[in-house]
């Protein structure tokens, strides 16, 4: 397909679309982005547009098509209520028949792995029922499908990590033996890109997935190995509706309502049957391992922890990011300094690397500098920085600050602590300490705040670099 080519997106505002698109955009298409909500949408390049349309009103369609040659279908219905599998077929058809009339060369759909017809769960018949809609058509349909999808804020995985996370004994209902063969996200996204170049014009159905073959239960126990928890899983012998709803209400409400659909799903196994990916993609899966290990280091997902405060000071983006920028070392932390020495006395007792490392430059940051117990993890001069934890955590630690001006000589300083605790002894920890990060990270901002309002002249520049805060 020529590069210069129309593709049409559904779902940019979903999971799997929001990350496919910003891929796209890297692959250099041109991309319309079909949504309920136009604003919600966030694209990477001026070249993207963003039409408004709904794939359940088909009149709203026919404007979307103009000058396509293809379109990925990443929708479904599941959080909509009991009906979805309706919505499913009247949203397909609808879709399937306005590209018809655009004449558009293919479809490119994400479905489930399933075992046909006769599975029990509504999910994966109507994933695959979907499918045949979309063909129904006239259209070639590549489908793609997939079984549970590993990545930071993927449904499936999120409750995996919500359970094991809150959990250290898990009675499990059968389904935990359930055979399936889990995918990393990227992969994903590497064969939904590829599919507008596979050679041909007709249309197939493609199973893809990882190349491991692991239970559920393997899963939760490769997360945990992954995380440094010590968990055991009890397996009973039948599936109880009780028992996976207490299971559910460790998750949100909006997870609840898809998490029940799924977990029809997890007693039929998902294996690809057929190697049709492995002879028609340039794809080399990586393993669960890994892939779990991008998942957790993607950042914070279900159960984080954060304590976020703004505060509006009259100084421009540059003014009120100075202290920022020169935070630790030999400006110390403004506030409560003995406070972080403390915390750095214990981290050193505990085989740690303590506050005292100071910083390379007292002002100047990049990408991967030290500053005492912390790593520089972003750095957007007068606009972001944040930082990563170095200290002996029951989890992971950030720090964030962000400057965003406010017009008339005004910015908006906003600062994020965030941690993702590991386990019950992580909660714990930060529940313990909560009282004294109100009274530190709300020093901190102060003083950041009136620094930021100090004329230049009466600042006091730290003259020593790299020696350590004391």
């Amino acid at each position: 397909m020529r590069k210069d080519a129309t593709v049409l997106m559904t779902g940019a505002t979903g999971y799997i679309g929001g990350r496919l698109l910003r891929r796209l955009e890297e692959d250099g298409r041109t991309v319309r982005c079909l949504a309920r909500h136009p604003e919600r949408v966030r694209t990477g390049r001026p070249t993207t547009e963003v039409v408004g349309g709904d794939v359940l009103d088909e009149a709203s369609l026919g404007n979307a098509f103009e000058g396509v040659e293809a379109a990925f279908y990443l929708v479904h219905s599941m959080a909509s209520g009991s009906d979805f599998q309706e919505l499913d077929r009247r949203a397909a058809a609808n879709f399937g028949r306005a590209a018809a009339r655009a004449g558009v060369r293919r479809i490119i759909y994400l479905g489930g792995l399933t075992r046909g017809a006769d599975t029990t769960s509504a999910h994966l018949r109507s994933r695959a029922e979907t499918g045949d809609v979309l063909r129904a058509s006239g259209v070639p349909v590549v489908e793609l499908r997939a079984s549970i999808v590993i990545g930071a804020g993927s449904l499936s995985f999120e409750m995996i990590r919500a359970l094991v996370e809150r959990l250290p004994a898990m009675v499990c209902p059968r389904w935990v033996a359930t055979p399936t063969q889990p995918i990393a996200v990227d992969d994903v996204l590497k064969y939904l890109a590829e599919s507008l170049d596979l050679p041909g014009n007709g249309g197939r159905i493609v199973e893809i997935g990882g190349p491991d073959v692991v239970s559920y239960g393997d899963i939760m126990r490769a997360y945990a190995r992954a995380r440094g928890l010590r968990r055991l899983l009890v397996p009973v012998p039948v599936l109880t509706p009780h028992l996976s709803g207490l299971w559910l209400a460790l998750v949100t409400p909006a997870q609840a309502r898809v998490g029940r659909a799924l977990v029809e799903g997890l007693k039929t196994p998902t294996v690809v049957r057929s190697q049709a990916a492995a002879t028609a993609f340039c794809v080399e899966p990586i393993p669960l391992g890994a892939a779990l290990a991008r998942a957790i280091d993607e950042g914070p997902g279900f159960g984080v922890k954060r304590d976020s405060r703004t505060v509006v000071v009259n100084a421009d983006a540059g003014d009120a990011f100075a202290p920022i920028q020169r935070i630790g070392g030999p400006s110390g932390w403004y506030f409560g300094n003995w406070l972080w020495q403390a915390r750095g006395w214990i981290d050193h007792r505990l085989g740690g690397v303590g506050m005292n490392r100071g910083r390379r430059d007292p002002a100047a940051l990049s990408v991967g500098d030290v500053i005492d117990g912390w790593t520089v993890e972003a750095h957007e001069p007068n606009r972001r920085l944040r930082l990563s934890a170095d200290l002996k955590l029951p989890g992971r630690g950030w720090l964030e600050f962000e400057v965003i001006p406010e017009g008339a000589g005004r910015s908006l300083i906003r600062q994020t602590a965030t941690f993702d605790p590991r386990g019950v002894l992580g909660r714990a920890y930060w529940y313990a300490v909560l009282p004294l990060h109100a009274i530190v990270f709300r020093g901190l901002l102060r003083e950041i705040a009136r620094r930021a309002e100090e004329p230049v002249s009466a600042r006091k520049l730290p003259v020593e670099s790299g020696l350590p805060c004391r």
